[in-house]
């Protein structure tokens, strides 16, 4: 008997500002699925960090399909910050996101305060693709696929 991996369920970014997140993730285009404060022994024991309250907010994909977890911790207090890491540091490093035209999204997000990583380039006859820091600093990948007909 073996066992599969069924589905990847969300990913979890610790922000100082749930708000924010919420907002730009939004501008992004995806849409606040609930939001909700986490406590308890449980969650605690979960997590290694024994007594813990957190206020998340899940985000999800137009097509339903892939979530980002926000959480903001108010207890205990924050370790250690990531945000300002260079894209080859260790650990998390982005989430990429398909986009119908990456200009456009480019100018909504960097209106939004948004920082352009370097520049929007094109790799081969497949995509165009750049990297955003975005709120809280967290970097977020944008790819168009072009050189398809929709």
């Amino acid at each position: 008997m073996s066992n599969k991996l069924l589905r990847m369920d969300n990913i979890g970014i610790v922000v100082e500002s749930l708000d924010n997140a919420i907002s730009f993730f939004t501008e992004l285009g995806m849409m606040l699925e609930g939001r909700t404060t986490i406590e308890g022994d449980w969650s605690g024991r979960v997590t290694g960090l024994n007594s813990q309250r957190v206020e998340i907010a899940m985000m999800v994909t137009p097509d339903g399909h892939s979530r980002i977890e926000l959480s903001r911790f108010l207890t205990p207090a924050i370790e250690s910050d990531h945000r300002n890491a260079p894209v080859n540091a260790l650990g998390y490093l982005r989430a990429m996101f398909a986009v119908e035209d990456i200009d456009e999204m480019v100018t909504r997000l960097t209106s939004h305060g948004a920082q352009l990583v370097g520049e929007v380039v094109q790799y081969q006859d497949s995509y165009r693709l750049c990297y955003i820091r975005g709120a809280e600093g967290i970097l977020i990948g944008l790819a168009q696929e072009i050189g398809k007909q929709s």
